[in-house]
């Protein structure tokens, strides 16, 4: 009902000046702006379109409409005076933001943002003003990638086993990474890193040593937890490529090693030997 007086109270001019006005205070003032309850997520590179509305509906053409950051003196987007002000506009959204204004006769003053990237993820505050009051909303935005297929390589011996890497890039938030074998089971890594790059995305490198006695099949699995996806790549090892122990050379080693320890043994007999011989002949 309150909706309908106003639109009436916008157009209808034979109406004398004071029941306008009247109509226009009691019925037409913001009682609040609506946004939404639950965080909105955004794929990076895409666009995202933040919800503001007034309630009840009403036009906000002559309303102050300020979208900004929390702590921030700085504006993301601002509408006032019947147009789009970029005067103190936040760097970082220049030429990236523009005002819902099909619907803002309706009250709709909704911010689309284009091309989003890492730094874009947080909390937006819509504040409108009008004659009398102001009321504000704030939309939480997150922000996710989904980042590249693994790449595995076999990368050299070590240990007496096989060091196998995996790689991938362009990841957010921070992914969870593991390795596992045909059973599912986590293999043990010999390293992990995690970087964020200059764009904000993650990349990842994460290393296992696998040797004759491991399960020659294993992947590489990497999960975005906001995105609940993941991505996975596998790899077999055949065995031809552990280094084996020749039995013969196992042996010989263990002959070397005794004749050794017996050489020893007698060359340390023989000088008590000689030690003892000399004493008596003294």
């Amino acid at each position: 009902m309150s909706s309908s007086l106003c639109q009436i109270s916008r157009v209808s001019t034979s109406l004398p000046g004071f029941l306008t006005f009247f109509i226009t205070f009691h019925t037409c003032k913001v009682e609040s702006v609506v946004g939404t309850d639950q965080p909105i997520t955004v794929i990076v590179g895409e666009e995202i379109v933040l919800p503001c509305r007034l309630s009840p509906n009403m036009s906000a053409e002559n309303m102050y409409v300020r979208w900004f950051r929390p702590g921030s003196t700085n504006y993301v987007h601002l509408y006032r005076d019947g147009r789009d002000q970029f005067g103190q506009q936040m760097p970082e959204y220049e030429r990236r933001t523009a005002f819902w204004k099909d619907g803002i006769t309706d009250g709709n003053v909704s911010l689309r943002i284009l091309n989003i990237g890492p730094s874009d993820e947080g909390l937006y505050i819509c504040l409108v003003e009008d004659d009398i009051t102001y009321k504000e909303a704030v939309i939480e935005l997150k922000v996710a990638a989904l980042g590249s297929n693994p790449i595995i390589s076999v990368e050299d011996y070590h240990k007496g086993g096989i060091r196998v890497t995996c790689r991938s890039a362009e990841w957010y938030p921070e992914p969870q990474v593991l390795w596992r074998n045909s059973q599912g089971h986590h293999i043990p890594l010999l390293s992990e890193i995690k970087s964020p790059k200059v764009n904000g995305l993650f990349e990842t490198e994460i290393s296992v040593v696998i040797n004759g006695h491991s399960n020659p099949n294993l992947s590489c699995w990497i999960r975005n937890s906001l995105l609940d996806k993941e991505k996975e790549s596998a790899i077999h090892i055949s065995a031809v490529f552990f280094p084996r122990v020749n039995p013969w050379m196992v042996a010989l080693s263990v002959i070397l090693v005794v004749v050794l320890s017996f050489t020893i043994l007698n060359v340390y007999l023989f000088k008590i030997k000689g030690k003892y011989r000399g004493r008596y002949i003294v």
